[in-house]
C-alpha cells in the first residue's frame, strides 16, 4: 500500500491499525525520522474524540469483533459509557507515542 493517495496527501488507511502501520514506516511509508505531524487545534479534536465518540467506536468494534474479544471490548465500552478509561483521542496519542515517538506536535 502506498502511503500517498495520489493527491500528494498521506493516506493512513481505514482504521487505527492501518494508521499505526503507516507511522511505523515500511515500503511506501515515510520513515519516522522524516516527518513531524503538527496537530493544530488539538483541544477541539480532544473534545470531538471524547467519550461519546469512544462509545460509538467501541459499539462498532463490539459488533464486528471476534467472540473471544467481546468481554474486553464490552468492559471498555461500559467504562466509556461511565466516562472512564481512554478515549479515541487518547488512542491516537498512544499510537504516536508507540510508533513514532517525537513525531507529534500538539498546537
Amino acid at each position: 500500500m502506498d502511503a500517498f493517495d495520489g493527491t500528494g496527501r498521506l493516506y493512513f488507511g481505514r482504521n487505527l491499525n492501518a494508521f499505526a502501520d503507516c507511522l511505523s514506516g515500511g515500503p511506501g511509508h515515510p520513515e519516522v525520522d522524516q516527518y513531524i505531524v503538527e496537530w493544530r487545534d488539538h483541544a477541539v479534536s480532544r473534545e470531538h474524540l471524547g467519550y461519546p465518540e469512544t462509545v460509538r467506536q467501541l459499539e462498532l468494534r463490539l459488533s464486528k469483533c471476534h467472540p473471544t474479544n467481546r468481554p474486553a471490548v464490552s468492559a471498555d465500552l461500559a467504562a466509556a459509557r461511565e466516562e472512564r478509561g481512554t478515549t479515541v483521542f487518547d488512542w491516537l496519542i498512544e499510537i504516536f507515542q508507540d510508533r513514532a515517538p517525537g513525531a507529534l506536535r500538539l498546537r
